[in-house]
């Protein structure tokens, strides 16, 4: 297999980086971490929890925390986690210790899809000087480094926007992309999901013409994600590394910024997560959806 970098290889940095530079004064570190909650009696497929109770049990010293659902999203759409507009986002970011000079390194729990989704996040801003922490909180615990229950003492910043709209989307730009030969729709879901064997989002099945690429295989066993060359295998296997634009989703536009962000690492140009993802797509009976056996009612 040939050797494979990133474009960006100070997008990922590991524990040992940041245990030697968490005295940097420019350096803002923070938990992305959500839960999210099976949630068989209400109208959306799980329930988002804040994960602050763990933060200030124990989080990477100096860290403050991201609340995905209560300060970055819109509370008035009808999905879970849906991105709020330009000005609520970079202000909650500010308001966090990010200004335009910052260096962000962003980790999480159990997945690291949450740190994968703020990046993408600070990249819709127009912000690029930020890393996610591979293998995340475990790896960082798992190693015996030092945990703090210490408030975050970062000052208030101000972020610049410099929007980059295009790489999020919505429905209507996915469904005029499933007969564009030049778009490869990519799903991050698992595999059960993808062929309709588990129906997790209201109908079962994917949106067609879309090819399976499960976030979860582009994780090690230890929590930190594969070598850039297997991504880049895992990309060809899937068919999805020739096309000229990518639309990668999932449940919630959470998973889907994992393939995302390893589709911009391995040279990609034209990559966008779309938004709502599954939850918006599953039950609306107008859209077209498919299975492994074919197009679903």
């Amino acid at each position: 297999m040939a050797e494979v970098s990133m474009k960006d290889p100070d997008a990922l940095v590991n524990t040992q980086w940041l245990a030697e530079h968490l005295d940097d004064p420019r350096l803002r570190i923070f938990d992305c971490s959500t839960i999210l909650e099976l949630d068989v009696a209400g109208e959306r497929p799980y329930r988002v929890v804040s994960c602050r109770p763990e933060h200030e049990a124990g989080h990477i010293p100096g860290a403050g925390f991201f609340d995905l659902q209560a300060d970055f999203s819109d509370d008035s759409s009808p999905f879970a986690m849906t991105l709020a507009d330009r000005q609520t986002v970079a202000a909650a970011f500010g308001a966090q210790g990010i200004d335009d000079t910052s260096r962000v390194v962003l980790y999480s729990r159990r997945s690291m899809s949450w740190s994968t989704r703020f990046w993408w996040m600070l990249r819709w801003l127009g912000f690029d000087n930020a890393a996610v922490l591979d293998g995340g909180f475990e790896k960082w615990t798992a190693e015996g480094r030092p945990l703090s229950q210490a408030p975050c003492a970062y000052p208030t910043g101000q972020l610049s926007i410099d929007l980059r709209p295009e790489i999020f989307v919505a429905k209507d730009d996915v469904l005029r992309a499933i007969d564009d030969p030049g778009t490869c729709l990519v799903n991050a879901l698992g595999r059960d999901v993808f062929s309709g064997e588990n129906p997790r989002y209201g109908r079962p099945g994917r949106i067609p013409g879309s090819v399976s690429l499960p976030q979860v295989e582009l994780v090690a066993p230890d929590g930190t994600f594969l070598s850039p060359s297997n991504i880049a295998n895992a990309l060809s296997e899937a068919m999805a590394d020739k096309a000229q634009r990518h639309i990668t989703y999932c449940g919630g536009g959470i998973f889907a910024t994992v393939d995302a962000f390893w589709l911009c690492q391995l040279g990609h140009e034209n990559v966008a997560v779309y938004e709502n993802s599954m939850s918006e797509w599953g039950p609306n009976e107008r859209l077209p959806i498919e299975t492994d056996t074919g197009p679903s009612a």
